[in-house]
């Protein structure tokens, strides 16, 4: 995945912070959305589903916190990572509060710019290799899935040794084996068979 790839959505109501830092992210090579309310921020999110939110805490309409809170309980942005940014809310006190409402990072500003492209892309990094993390997961859940394996009590018959479903159809051995796991068949004969079918061949001679 290139940088182009990765959408973040900055939301600050402050139009000279907003500008700012849309123009320092977009220069680090990032998609860039704009939102200078928290509705506007919800709504944007829900059109465009961005991967990193910058989020101001402090907005004319709804808490940063609050908007933080939501997108955090919404199954929609599973994967959206939300980093808090204030000037006004500073202190230890108030960014353990904004990570106490799901934030995965806070970012007190004034910040340089170097230091502001060094923390996105810290966040770029933990994003997509938790998203590697979740395809292989993904994976493996579904090559587990494949496996089928065979268990419990197997009806089988006595004479002709066909074996008989959950659904009460009688199979032959090999083919309810099959379906059932990964076994394949090759077919052979046994010391018992080729003495009783082929009994002048010695197939079994040495």
């Amino acid at each position: 995945m290139i940088q182009r790839d990765i959408k973040i959505l900055i939301v600050d109501d402050d139009p000279d912070i907003l500008f700012a830092t849309s123009r320092v992210v977009t220069s680090a090579g990032y998609t860039v959305m704009e939102a200078s309310t928290g509705e506007a921020a919800i709504k944007t999110a829900r059109q465009n589903k961005p991967d990193i939110i910058l989020l101001d805490v402090v907005l004319p309409d709804i808490m940063g916190t609050e908007i933080c809170r939501q997108i955090k309980a919404d199954s929609f942005f599973d994967g959206t990572f939300v980093i808090m940014t204030s000037g006004v809310e500073r202190t230890s006190f108030k960014q353990a509060q904004g990570l106490d409402a799901g934030a995965d990072g806070y970012i007190a500003r004034p910040v340089s710019n170097r230091e502001l492209k060094a923390r996105i892309s810290a966040m770029v990094r933990i994003l997509l290799a938790e998203r590697e993390r979740d395809q292989l997961i993904k994976e493996l859940r579904q090559a587990l899935s494949k496996i089928k394996q065979l268990s419990g009590l197997l009806p089988i018959c006595m004479h002709c040794k066909k074996v008989r479903d959950d659904k009460g159809y009688w199979n032959q051995l090999e083919a309810y084996i099959q379906e059932h796991s990964q076994a394949e068949f090759s077919h052979s004969i046994c010391q018992d068979c080729a003495q009783k079918f082929y009994p002048g061949m010695n197939l079994y001679d040495t």
